[in-house]
């Protein structure tokens, strides 16, 4: 009874609406089901196309490249091993030649099977195709029958080209016959040549690869080019003798284009053979797991003539340069022997001082005002993470870069700072771009700088040390070593650096596009406490500050926005940091390098940074070089004066020769006294000023607008008419005398500027109090004359006063109750008398 009163009335609706729900739910529980396993089905069936791919690409591909480079300091980033290989094939990377004098060659010059034998994108597939035809003709060229024979077209295979008996001669064909018939069937064959293909050497400067030639016929393959295998020597080098020198030299040479001398070899018929094995294996796969096999036929072409060249002056080894060919930025990082991954600060980690050492770590922080301690706990060649953008690694340079002369110039520096900067250029530096290292000692104390020095640079070939006999400073320095240098391009380094991973070809690039260009890396954060290497933020650029101070700023997202910039794109500079910087040789002389009459440190970079973008040249910070520096809180070195003098007198002498009328902002910014020449002695500025004069170089006034729009600058603090609220007047000048008359802005009697040097003056003349009944006047301005200068004071108390400067009593400018005369007394707020307004006022 209690249950049937549930389903009377409204109690029905609520059964059947849960009795449907029920069922529903069912139902849709079955459909879920079904679809489940609908998914399910479709999963396993792309799981399995998916499968049958991947084992189709195993097929073709057969290998891997090796994981080379790290974004991260743990994790390791794969690198593109085919387009590296490329590029050092195309380039001239022997290691050995800058590392060790001692370590032997270590460039690998690859085979046509080992080349085979690593994995590429379909485009450099094609042009694989294109390198295996020029490699068969390059070894075939000098048969005369096969270039003779009709019937030898395009839609031959290489395999039927070669071991045609009527188109080559009998020792040949069964020399290919007898080294084909060994390999054939031998599938464990093709492991050995992808060990082949890499070695412990990074891929772009892998060990080179010698054949033994049997004696008495060294000469005579010299002179062919090509390395017969040792049972057929004899009779192939007995049918190639009967040729003249020059068509032997033009079968197995063929010509650098820069230099006639610079030949490379062509491969000889063991190559063509390992191509045949390669070609056979690759069908095996590609038939057993393709049902509809592709049987890929090699066109041959006929090779590009060379001029003929004298055998005896060949070499073999030298890639070949093409002129406006690209290739990928190189991102070498070589070490001499494996790196310790758990050594102290390894990737660019932070160190930490032992328990029991900070006494020690803290007491040796006066060598180089950083953690010395923790530096010489450091490898020297510790790896560094790669803090480039993204893009930068797709980046592409041309293949004919400029050499470059690395100048580091030195005093007294901390050994193993110095000696890691030299190992970060040797070790991640593509060796045929470096030229050399030049080392300029600029007369440092420490006796560990000398000799040991010198017998530790002397297993660097391209390391040299210059020592100055007496204290020249960093300008003179930097100027003495561009003067030694023989590379194409200067690149000035600090000496407590660390270049990271693809620093170099990035700088050149920017320097070959534009020889004007001066190419400056990011500087990054090598911090001075725990050695750690910190990645600065996108889009920073120098900048300057008054007076004639350094500084970073970052662009603004509208700016970024804007002009829709990359991280990765150059970026114009105002002004450089002036410790790293790349630029082509000549081009510095004609700038007229530093000014050598700049002392010690200070200004230089503000000096050459005006003179580059005023005299046509262009500065710009390349976020795709990036170079880690020691940032210190202190500067450790010496200065043979006072140093405080030095920097004004460097400042000083660059605002009289590029500032023009704004160098009135740098001497109102707190360099007054510099003006006063008994004071301080800038020197001659005669050469400077006709070295502007003859490049023709654009005023500051065009840098201010056209490079650095953002800087306020402006030629005075405040101008125009002075208006006094006391008279209701305006101060006007009539002939040398000051009297008050009605404002008129058309009356130029009445402007007056007020200056940075704290001036009021109009055209030469200056208002100046003087002591005789309080009265003020003019005279002839002087800025060195301290009794000349006025305080404007906008401040709250003190609104619109202006007070004597020179005046040990607070007296204020004054005009007289009923304008008839100006005077200084005592300064009164509340004195409207003392009140003056001027027209314009830019700055406080």
């Amino acid at each position: 009874m209690k249950i049937r009163k549930f389903f009377r009335g409204s109690g029905r609706v609520l059964a059947f609406v849960f009795v449907a729900s029920v069922i529903w739910l069912l139902f849709d529980m079955a459909a879920l089901r079904l679809s489940i396993n609908d998914v399910n089905s479709q999963l396993l069936k792309e799981l399995v196309v998916k499968e049958r791919a991947a084992m189709k690409r195993q097929a073709t591909s057969r290998t891997h490249a090796p994981k080379r480079l790290f974004k991260h300091p743990v994790e390791k980033v794969p690198v593109d091993l085919g387009d590296i290989v490329e590029n050092a094939k195309r380039l001239d990377t022997n290691v050995a030649n800058v590392y060790r004098r001692k370590q032997k060659p270590v460039f690998r010059e690859r085979t046509v099977a080992g080349n085979a034998a690593k994995p590429k994108p379909d485009s450099v597939e094609r042009s694989d195709k294109k390198a295996i035809e020029n490699n068969v003709l390059g070894s075939l060229q000098s048969v005369k029958p096969l270039r003779k024979d009709p019937s030898l077209n395009s839609t031959k295979t290489v395999k039927a080209a070669v071991l045609d008996k009527a188109k080559l001669p009998k020792a040949v064909t069964e020399g290919i016959k007898d080294v084909v018939a060994k390999d054939i069937g031998q599938k464990a064959k093709v492991q050995d040549v992808k060990d082949a293909a890499f070695t412990k050497a990074p891929p772009a400067v892998q060990e080179e690869e010698r054949r033994v030639v049997p004696k008495g016929a060294e000469d005579k393959a010299v002179k062919t080019g090509n390395n017969m295998p040792e049972e057929k020597s004899k009779e192939n080098l007995k049918d190639i003798s009967n040729k003249k020198a020059s068509e032997a030299a033009k079968a197995g040479f063929q010509q650098h284009p820069k230099n006639d001398t610079k030949l490379e070899p062509k491969p000889d018929v063991q190559q063509v053979a390992g191509v045949l094995r390669q070609a056979d294996q690759n069908s095996e796969l590609l038939n057993k797991n393709d049902p509809h096999p592709v049987k890929t036929q090699i066109q041959l072409t006929l090779p590009p003539k060379v001029q003929k060249v004298e055998p005896s002056k060949a070499k073999p080894t030298v890639p070949v340069k093409k002129p406006g060919a690209l290739h990928k930025v190189m991102a070498l990082d070589v070490t001499e022997k494996p790196r310790d991954a758990q050594a102290m600060g390894q990737f660019g980690h932070a160190a930490v001082v032992p328990k029991g050492k900070e006494a020690e770590s803290q007491s040796r922080w006066n060598e180089g005002h950083f953690n010395v301690y923790l530096s010489e706990q450091i490898p020297i060649d510790r790896s560094v993470p790669d803090t480039r953008p993204a893009l930068c690694s797709e980046k592409m340079v041309h293949d004919d870069l400029p050499t470059t002369s690395v100048i580091f110039c030195f005093v007294d520096e901390v050994w193993s700072t110095l000696l890691r900067s030299v190992h970060s250029v040797l070790n991640r530096s593509p060796p045929h771009l470096l030229k050399e290292i030049i080392l300029v000692d600029d007369c440092s104390t420490k006796d560990n700088l000398k000799e040991p020095l010198d017998k530790y640079m002397a297993q660097f070939p391209k390391v040299r040390i210059i020592r100055l006999k007496e204290r020249q400073g960093l300008i003179r320095a930097r100027i003495a070593g561009a003067a030694q240098a023989t590379g194409e391009v200067l690149t000035f380094l600090d000496s407590h650096i660390e270049c990271n991973i693809g620093w170099l070809e990035p700088l050149l690039e920017r320097v070959y596009v534009d020889r004007r260009k001066v190419a400056c890396p990011v500087i990054e954060v090598i911090s001075d406490k725990d050695m750690s290497y910190v990645q600065v933020d996108n889009f920073q650029r120098g900048i300057f500050k008054w007076p004639l101070v350094f500084g970073w700023n970052t662009l603004s997202e509208d700016i970024i926005k804007k002009n829709q910039m990359k991280d990765s794109d150059p970026l114009r500079c105002p002004v450089m940091a002036g410790g790293l910087f790349s630029i082509d040789k000549k081009y510095f002389y004609e700038l007229g390098t530093y000014d050598p009459g700049l002392d010690v440190w200070g200004g230089e970079n503000m000096e050459i940074s005006f003179k580059i973008w005023m005299c046509g040249g262009e500065i710009e910070i390349i976020p795709c070089s990036r170079v880690g520096h020691i940032f210190r809180g202190q500067n450790p070195y010496k200065f043979p004066k006072d140093r405080q003098k030095t920097v004004e007198r460097n400042l000083a002498r660059v605002a009289e020769v590029w500032l023009d009328e704004y160098k009135e902002l740098f001497y109102g910014h707190g360099y007054h006294h510099l003006l006063d020449k008994t004071v301080i002695d800038v020197g001659n500025l005669t050469e400077q000023i006709q070295l502007r004069q003859r490049l023709k170089c654009k005023s500051f006034k065009w840098y201010l607008e056209n490079i650095y729009p953002d800087m306020e600058a402006p030629v005075v603090k405040a101008e125009g008419i002075v208006f006094n609220p006391g008279t209701r007047k305006c101060l006007a000048l009539q002939n040398t005398t000051l009297v008050f008359a009605t404002c008129d802005l058309s009356n130029q009697n009445q402007h007056f500027s007020y200056t940075w040097l704290r001036l009021i003056k109009q055209q030469g003349l200056c208002v100046v109090p003087h002591g005789l009944a309080n009265r003020v006047s003019v005279e002839p301005c002087d800025p060195v004359n301290a009794n000349q200068r006025w305080m404007l004071n906008t401040n709250k108390v003190m609104a619109e006063h202006i007070i004597v400067e020179s005046s040990a009593r607070r007296l204020c400018l004054e005009a007289g109750p009923k304008g008839d005369g100006i005077y200084v007394k005592d300064c009164f707020s509340g004195n409207e008398h003392q009140r003056w307004q001027f027209t314009n006022v830019y700055a406080q």
